[in-house]
């Protein structure tokens, strides 16, 4: 077992590309954090095998932030939606799909999925230090939104890009008897929205061109559910194969 660090931040991401919710602790279910990425807008005409409205493709996207908080379900899930004008509007309502449907100029519609709605795997880590060593080459101060990971992470060794080794073993999070663990199972292969500003929706190709040129395009990694349980913000972190 190796002490890799301890948790820095947990995110939620509960409406795919739309911006993050931070959170103190999380319940770390079998389709990831509770709450996440469990809606998507749709693009009506789409008819392949991903149909969602992503930032990559109205990057306005990210300046939408979900609020409120309906727990019916049993598990933490926005009501509404700030957009970028100020206004809070229902999740569910006309109005906010027909706003959506404007900027991005067609159709959408928008989903639920109990299990989620992710590109690759439920979980997304990334290190700090990755981060940070992004930004010095790239000469830019990054915010790590950017990369909406949804656990960030500490690590005691500064250098970047150490996630690519975690890769095929285990991450466990805090000290318990049976305390939640992940198994990484990919290296995160980034896209274009890593060069948006959450903040702007700005782009800014510097991003990118950084990672595949430092690491083949590769940022944090993607992991499995393995062991569930409740992480916290500055749980330690362990590496096990």
């Amino acid at each position: 077992m190796i002490q890799l660090g301890h948790v820095r931040e947990l995110v939620r991401y509960p409406v795919k590309s739309m911006a993050g919710t931070p959170t103190e602790s999380a319940c770390l279910g079998w389709y990831g954090l509770e709450g996440d990425r469990r809606f998507a807008f749709r693009r009506v005409e789409e008819r392949n095998g991903m149909p969602w409205l992503t930032a990559s493709r109205l990057p306005e996207l990210l300046l939408y932030h979900p609020t409120g908080l309906d727990a019916s379900t049993g598990e933490p899930l926005p009501t509404h939606v700030r957009t970028p004008a100020g206004s809070c509007l229902e999740l569910g309502s006309t109005l906010l799909k027909a706003e959506i449907a404007e900027r991005f100029g067609g159709g959408v519609d928008l989903m639920k999925l109990n299990h989620g709605i992710f590109d690759e795997a439920a979980v997304s880590v990334i290190a700090l230090a990755t981060i940070a060593g992004i930004g010095r080459e790239a000469g830019l101060e990054l915010d790590r939104r950017r990369f909406r990971a949804n656990i960030v992470i500490e690590t005691e060794r500064s250098e970047p890009f150490l996630e690519d080794g975690w890769v095929g073993r285990m991450l466990v999070f805090g000290d318990g008897d049976s305390p939640p663990a992940v198994s990484v199972t990919m290296c995160d292969v980034r896209c274009m929205m890593l060069n948006l500003d959450p903040e702007t929706a700005v782009q800014d190709a510097r991003v990118m061109k950084t990672v595949v040129r430092l690491n083949k395009n590769n940022a944090g990694v993607y992991a499995t559910v393995v062991r569930s349980g409740t992480i916290r913000v500055g749980d330690r972190v362990n590496l096990v194969p």
